[in-house]
């Protein structure tokens, strides 16, 4: 497992990101960092869940995961449905390429917040980042899995 963590200050906040483009995830990663929030970056959903699944073991669990949309094997809404299985709560944003192509909302992925991929994408990240960690968005209950997307695969879409 090619787990990258990015060491903060103790009481920073951490974050799961997850993409398979190298250069993408190690630039969020960055972008965070700089903001003074833990991040750990991986490469896999499979590699996510261990990594999500093991932090909450350790009673150490990430605040918010970020993840892409299409990675091998796995779409990032397959990933939100294994992740509200472990923690309901645990807010998640979906980052895509595709977000007017495929029409994801937060209402079809389960996600807490979805952001295209643009000039604009960090902007929208650190500000959704911001929002949902200094407490702004409170989770009145357990986001709901979204549903099944098997077979809505789009060619090229990230």
């Amino acid at each position: 497992m090619s787990l990258k963590r990015t060491a903060s200050p103790i009481s920073a906040p951490r974050i799961l990101l997850v993409d398979d483009n190298r250069p993408g995830l190690s630039a969020r990663c960055a972008v965070l960092r700089e903001l003074g929030y833990s991040t750990t970056g991986v490469e896999s959903p499979g590699q996510a869940i261990e990594a999500f699944s093991a932090s909450t073991q350790m009673g150490e669990p990430f605040e918010l995961v970020i993840t892409d949309y299409k990675m091998p094997g796995h779409t990032g809404v397959d990933l939100i449905s294994q992740i509200r299985s472990i923690s309901a709560t645990v807010p998640v944003i979906l980052v895509s390429g595709f977000v007017d192509a495929l029409g994801l909302t937060e209402g079809n992925t389960g996600a807490d917040v979805v952001i295209m991929k643009s000039a604009n994408e960090v902007t929208h990240l650190v500000r959704a980042v911001n929002r949902h960690l200094s407490g702004a968005v409170r989770r009145k209950g357990p986001k709901p899995a979204a549903p099944a997307t098997k077979g809505r695969r789009a060619a090229g879409a990230a």
